[in-house]
Order: C-alpha cells, then structure tokens, then sequence
C-alpha cells in the first residue's frame, strides 16, 4: 500500500491549545516532515483551523489521536496525497 504524502484537514477545536502548540505536536510524529495550520475562523468557544500535513509515511491515527489529544476534531479531509512522489495540485480558472 503507498504511504501517505500529505494530509490536509479542516479540524474544529477549542481557543487553546494554540495552533502553534498544535503544530508543534503533529510536527513530532514519525513520519512528519512539515505542518501548517491555518486558523480559518474563530467563534466564541472554538476555532476552525485547516492543518496540512507533509512526510514521507504519514500515520492517519497518529495525526487523529494528537488532535483528540489537543480537544479537537476532524470534521473533514479535504485532501490526501500519497504514492511515490507529491503531485503539485492543478488550479482551474475558476480558483484564481
């Protein structure tokens, strides 16, 4: 089965911990190479942040179990790469 290469997650989770703490977690993972978190919107108890997530061999549940560790939740995966090499992503007219 190919490993994954990157990950990128909308996650919904509360003011703290901070994204930089978040960031820091998942960027200790075996496997992990590179993160990114992104806060997207805030509201009065939460934050929605979009996290991407690059390595060679990036572990789903890992990742999953940090953010239940931080008191977050993945609402959805919005994009995955994996096989040998990353793949740039191709931008239509309409995303600018």
């Amino acid at each position: 089965m190919a490993d994954i290469k990157r990950l990128v997650l909308d996650v919904l989770k509360p003011h703290n911990p901070s994204i930089i703490d978040v960031s820091k977690k998942l960027g200790t993972l075996d496997g992990v190479s590179g993160v990114n978190c992104t806060l997207d919107e805030v509201d009065q108890d939460t934050e929605s942040i979009k996290i991407t997530i690059e390595g060679h061999s990036i572990d789903f549940e890992a990742v999953k179990g940090v953010i239940g560790e931080c008191g977050a939740v993945v609402h959805s995966v919005d994009s995955v790469s994996s096989g040998k090499k990353l793949v740039d992503e191709v931008k239509t007219p309409q995303d600018g």
